[in-house]
């Protein structure tokens, strides 16, 4: 079906112009409706009144016209003349002929009436008058005739059809401003949801709607809303998954990596540190040679860099058991606190007395742990001091690592944790990879933040009472390493 309008008129102009005209009909019909009606009940009103004098006029013209006395008549005229609107008088007899006739200036159109003049309903007067007249209407003795003006009766409804005509418009007008008031309150949300839709098709994708000041706008924009934040949780579902792919990938060429090395490096680099160490016995090097110090301490390390892109590709299988993590951090913090006995870093530690009990694997969560550590004494340059603190509510033990560095960028904390990410200039970016994957394999969490004192201060999670089955689904889902 073809519109009314052209597409370029939208739905508010379209919805006003329809009330307008609905409006404006109505009010017109009506006002037509009740001027005509009012002008003829004015009107016969009107006739009555004229018609009730003409009649009063015939009955009290009885005797003058019997008697023949004009005098009597032209005052009964005269006091006709005297009434608004009456424009002349007109006294006959029976014959016709006029006994009294007087007028004056009046405005038109003009409109008359007549009434007989009959005799009073006696047996002596009709039987005389009809000796008398010689007629067949014995009772009808004269007639009168009363000429008045209409001038007054239109120029009224006139005024009345003027009045209505202005009630109307204005009444048109008051009930088109609310029309409006109301149309633009139900139009603006539609407007403000299709550029809230504009916006998020602009890139947008925080936006939402706002809600409107009905229960259907509300419906509308809760289902906008609602879709918008599927669409988000989506992308955000499609974004985690396309990240996992690719740490999966990642992992998959540390694999291949760390296999090639193991072949490739790894058992050449035992045989050079065999042949160093035969080298030193049958030449008698002495201990504190410099060269063949710096020589094995970069065997050292080599070795170091192998084993750790082995354990981060082939990671062991937990073996679990029950153990004091409260007890296992102090031997951690022991080790290194020897380590570092001659540089200037201090280690500040709280931790409570009471045991925390969790089935955990030793070797490995002091590993990851270690990491952390390390990551905090290296942010230090070996100086300054290492905060350490461990809280305990009901089945959560939390450690609070916090080293007093130059802290973290924002835009790194999301990749802090991805393997062979590092902002050091001989870090591998393993370490904290390695970290986050042992504590996701105990059931905790592990997560970064800028201190208020300055430097990075690092949060690990773990539970008691953990089983074997729950880890495993929390290594293949992959928890968040957020809070």
């Amino acid at each position: 079906m073809k519109s009314l309008f052209p597409n370029r008129f939208g739905i508010h102009f379209r919805v006003l112009s329809v009330a307008v005209l609905l409006i404006s009909a109505t009010t017109f019909t009506m006002g037509y409706l009740g001027v005509t009606i009012i002008n003829q009940f004015v009107t016969h009103r009107f006739n009555q009144r004229i018609d009730f004098m003409a009649q009063y006029l015939a009955l009290n013209s009885e005797l003058g016209i019997l008697i023949g006395e004009k005098n009597l008549l032209r005052g009964l005229a005269d006091s006709m003349l005297k009434e608004d609107d009456i424009a002349g008088v007109d006294i006959m007899d029976h014959m016709g002929r006029i006994l009294v006739q007087v007028s004056r200036d009046h405005r038109g159109p003009f409109a008359s009436v007549e009434k007989k003049v009959y005799l009073s309903e006696t047996e002596e007067s009709a039987a005389w008058i009809s000796r008398l007249a010689g007629t067949r209407e014995a009772d009808l003795i004269g007639r009168v005739t009363v000429t008045y003006s209409v001038r007054g009766i239109k120029d009224l409804a006139g005024r009345m059809t003027a009045r209505f005509v202005y009630i109307a418009l204005a009444l048109t007008g008051l009930a088109c401003l609310i029309f409006y008031v109301m149309s633009r309150s139900l139009v603006s949300p539609l407007v403000s949801l299709a550029d809230t839709a504009r916006k998020v098709s602009s890139g947008n994708r925080t936006i939402r709607a706002a809600t409107g000041n009905t229960p259907e706008i509300n419906r509308l924009a809760d289902a906008f809303n609602d879709m918008l934040d599927s669409l988000a949780a989506g992308r955000r579902t499609l974004k985690q998954a396309y990240e996992k792919m690719a740490r999966q990938e990642t992992l998959a060429e540390v694999g291949k990596f760390s296999l090639m090395i193991a072949h490739e490096v790894k058992n050449p680099l035992g045989i050079i540190k065999s042949s160093l160490e035969m080298l030193k016995s049958d030449m008698k090097i002495p201990e504190d040679n410099m060269l063949m110090n710096y020589a094995e301490e970069e065997i050292v390390r080599l070795n170091t860099l192998i084993e750790s892109f082995l354990m981060f590709s082939r990671p062991a299988k937990p073996r679990f058991e029950t153990i004091d993590l409260n007890q296992m951090l102090e031997q951690i913090i022991m080790g290194f606190e020897i380590q570092h006995s001659t540089d200037g870093l201090q280690f500040q530690c709280k931790i409570p007395d009471t045991p925390f009990e969790a089935k955990v694997d030793f070797d490995l969560l002091s590993r990851g742990i270690g990491n952390i550590i390390k990551n905090a004494c290296e942010a230090n340059n070996k100086k300054g001091t290492v905060h350490i603190e461990v809280k305990i509510d009901r089945n959560k033990w939390q450690v609070f690592v916090t080293d007093q560095g130059k802290g973290i960028k924002e835009k790194d904390r999301q990749k802090i944790f991805e393997p062979f990410f590092t902002t050091k200039a001989t870090g591998t970016g393993l370490g904290l990879a390695f970290a986050d994957q042992v504590i996701k394999a105990h059931g905790g969490r592990i997560r970064v933040e800028n201190s208020e004192t300055g430097g990075c201060r690092f949060c690990i999670t773990l539970f008691s009472g953990i089983h074997d089955k729950l880890i495993e689904a929390l290594q293949e889902n992959g928890t968040d390493s957020g809070s």
